[in-house]
């Protein structure tokens, strides 16, 4: 028997082996093959037509009982591979918890380490991290590698999963300081229910906008519709969801939610579970590896229904799937960023569509994708123009930072009086407030008051940011970690240290607020799924008093004590070089506002900007998605941007600047000969951010009205031109969320 087999790796083709185990020609199991001189895991596609020339191979083993991708899962891996122009054996691995897509070897063993532990006591690690003198800072200082580690640890408070650490850290770099004694290395098992601090209300009546809502929805079930379920702040959008999932639940289905981020989990798992119990599973990628495979089997075994998780959840093994969910529709989490490049929302339409049942898309700041599919005809708008409990959507509140005198060169001010009036008043009352700062670490600017020298990384077209925690200079993009520069390499003068991170705010409420209790919620603070548990519950039992974060307090959190949202800055986001860049700034001002006067208290909002008079910062202020969705609608429109136009993104990356200068500009000749005038190219330019990695890199766009039109030109692109040679790798992005 000959079976058709998509090994899990980048290869653009097929593979035809030879099986005597029937079960192999079962799509969806995955196989045991050999694969040049080692063993792979690969998926049968079921028979192959033929035999290929020369020699066949044989199927090693059938790993599975059952397919682990249902024959649904399949087909809509098939199509996203070939939408997104990504080899089939990669995306069905990319669709599966990380283990069951690896080769085992051997016998069942103990469990293996999967967390990492400081072994010396911290004040040792700052010393050597800080260069002394003894022995152990000259070990740290000839392996910047281990220090860097150390230096995570540190800032992480002792210790942090080994999954955490992967992609960041090789394993020689572990394993060599725990053989030095610097590091312990353990197992700690991961529950599967989450662990839950959130007050889950019982239902609520439902207003009338949302029981129309869900008149709609119920009246689709069993067919396919996709709605845009666009509601204000608080106006009970999740409370719909649960509703539309007891209808799918009472037909004996299951369903499907997405939400963007691992923030929004926990407490969108506890109303989920004290509504469906075990019925649901939560998928995402904190979630240690154990872990995701049981949540997995659940669902494939059908001893959970609901799956709820971040964007690749959308390849849940659901079975009946009756319903699918993407809450924050807008959200740019949704898109992968590397290798298998898809869209989580988009697949979510796709599957749903496939499967006959309806989508609904939620958002109080919905895409202007979604927009436009609305005004085309294609999704069905459903609006809850009101909070559920009746109450007014916060004040917001504009502070002009040009009006204040500018701050002393190394005290920089993060906190307006204004802003530090607000949250005495706040803290006198016993309510809470949430800070967004959406940039983390202490100062993003290392710089030479003398010579005007900047500590950037010596990989990326960035600087460098300065950790104050762990005495430390990041780099945010590649994650280089060095010891803080203490003066100038080129004229010795002392460095000043400027701007403000989430860090920094932290320490500068500490000094202006000592009796506030504060927590930070940042990708340095949390740094697993059960810290981010221990952060988000101290918060919702009101163990604190101010939560200071990035983007991730301002999504789709529910706290009724918050009476104050303050944003820092928010400039941070509008001088990016991205189309999107307004877009981004609009949703993400519209959805922090959204967390004050959830409760009984009504909230206020305080918004610091450089830019009082930018569009994003006006409508935000004024609660007004539809004004600015227009006013960006006609820009774009008139700039032939997407939604109006489709896009691939050609990225050229190398680690010469010539030789990929060179190949881009004979991938540009290639792609203007391909596209004729079905489509237009701009480029090749250096990329936004021009070295990243230690690649230079340069993009080309290429536009066209129809998505059959990018597919074409990008599949005889990777026919004609090599995607790797001579160190030069060509990188294809189609529908980019982000232009840097």
């Amino acid at each position: 028997m000959l079976v058709e087999v998509a090994v899990a790796a980048p290869l653009r083709r097929t593979f035809t082996y030879r099986a005597e185990d029937p079960r192999a020609l079962e799509p969806g199991r995955r196989l045991l093959v050999p694969f040049g001189a080692r063993k792979a895991i690969g998926f049968s596609l079921g028979k192959a037509r033929e035999a290929p020339p020369g020699e066949t191979r044989d199927v090693l083993a059938v790993l599975d009982e059952a397919p682990v991708l249902p024959a649904d899962l399949l087909e809509l891996l098939r199509f996203a591979a070939d939408y997104y122009l990504h080899p089939l054996g990669d995306a069905l691995r990319t669709a599966l918890p990380p283990d069951l897509g690896r080769v085992r070897q051997g016998k069942e063993r103990p469990p293996p380490p999967n967390r990492v532990e400081l072994a010396v006591p911290p004040e040792a690690v700052r010393a050597a991290l800080a260069g002394g003198e003894e022995p152990a800072a000259g070990a740290l200082r000839r392996a910047p590698r281990q220090a860097a580690l150390v230096a995570r640890l540190l800032e992480a408070g002792g210790a942090l999963p080994l999954e955490a650490l992967r992609g960041e850290f090789s394993p020689e770099v572990v394993r060599a300081l725990a053989s030095r004694g610097w590091l312990r290395l353990s197992h700690e098992a991961e529950p599967i229910v989450e662990e839950t601090a959130f007050a889950v209300a019982p239902p609520a009546r439902l207003s009338a906008e949302q029981e129309e809502a869900l008149r709609a929805v119920e009246g689709a079930l069993g067919t396919y519709a996709c709605f845009l379920l666009q509601g204000v702040t608080g106006s009970g959008k999740t409370e719909v969801y649960l509703r539309a999932i007891e209808a799918v639940r009472r037909r004996g289905e299951g369903a499907l939610v997405l939400v963007p981020e691992i923030a929004l989990t926990p407490q969108l798992a506890a109303r989920f579970r004290a509504r469906f119990g075990d019925q649901v599973a939560v998928l995402h990628s904190a979630m240690g590896e154990k872990e995701r495979v049981r949540e997995h089997r659940r669902l494939l075994d059908g001893e959970a229904s609901i799956a709820l998780g971040a964007r690749s959840a959308v390849f849940a093994p659901v079975r009946k799937l009756g319903i699918v969910v993407v809450d924050e529709e807008h959200d740019a989490s949704f898109k992968q960023e590397e290798k298998f490049r898809y869209h989580a929302r988009d697949l979510a339409v796709v599957r749903a569509e496939r499967a006959g049942i309806p989508c609904i898309l939620g958002s109080a700041t919905p895409s202007l994708e979604s927009l436009e599919n609305v005004r085309r005809g294609k999704y069905r708008r459903l609006v809850l123009s009101r909070r559920a409990d009746g109450r007014a959507l916060p004040e917001v509140e504009i502070v002009d930072l040009r009006a204040h005198a500018p701050p002393a060169e190394d005290e920089v001010e993060p906190l307006s009086p204004r802003l530090l009036e607000a949250l005495r008043e706040t803290l006198q009352k016993k309510e809470q407030a949430l800070l967004l700062l959406n940039r983390r670490g202490h100062s993003p600017i290392v710089l030479c008051p003398t010579c005007g020298e900047r500590a950037s990384c010596p990989n990326c077209d960035v600087g460098l940011t300065y950790h104050r925690s762990t005495e430390s200079l990041r780099c945010h993009y590649c994650d280089l970690r060095t010891p803080r520069w203490k003066e100038c390499p080129s004229c010795r003068t002392e460095l000043l240290v400027l701007g403000m991170g989430t860090e920094r705010l932290e320490q500068s409420l500490a000094r202006h607020l000592p009796e506030a209790r504060i927590a930070r919620l940042d990708r340095d603070t949390a740094v697993s799924a059960k810290k981010l548990r221990s952060i988000l519950g101290a918060f919702a039992r009101r163990e604190t008093d101010v939560l200071v974060g990035t983007q991730m307090v301002a999504k789709g959190h529910d706290f009724p004590g918050v009476t104050l949202v303050g944003v820092v800055l928010a400039d941070i986001g509008l001088g990016l070089p991205d189309f999107r860049a307004g877009e981004r700034t609009f949703q993400l001002l519209t959805q922090v506002a959204g967390r004050a006067g959830r409760g009984d208290a009504p909230g206020r909002v305080i918004v610091q900007t450089f830019h009082p008079e930018a569009d994003p910062i006006v409508f935000a202020s004024r609660h007004d998605p539809l004004g600015f969705a227009e006013r960006e609608a006609a820009r774009r429109r008139a700039l032939g941007y997407p939604p109006f136009r489709r896009m691939l993104a050609v990225r050229v990356e190398g680690p010469s600047p010539a030789a990929t200068q060179t190949a881009a500009s004979t991938v540009g000749t290639i792609l203007r000969r391909l596209a004729g005038s079905r489509a237009q190219v701009l480029g090749p330019a250096p990329a936004p951010i021009a070295r990243l990695r230690g690649k230079t890199r340069f993009q080309i766009l290429v536009f066209a009205a129809r998505p059959s039109t990018l597919r074409a030109i990008g599949n005889a692109l990777l026919a004609e031109a090599p995607t790797s040679r001579g160190g030069v790798r060509l990188v294809l992005d189609v529908d980019p969320v982000s232009m840097l």
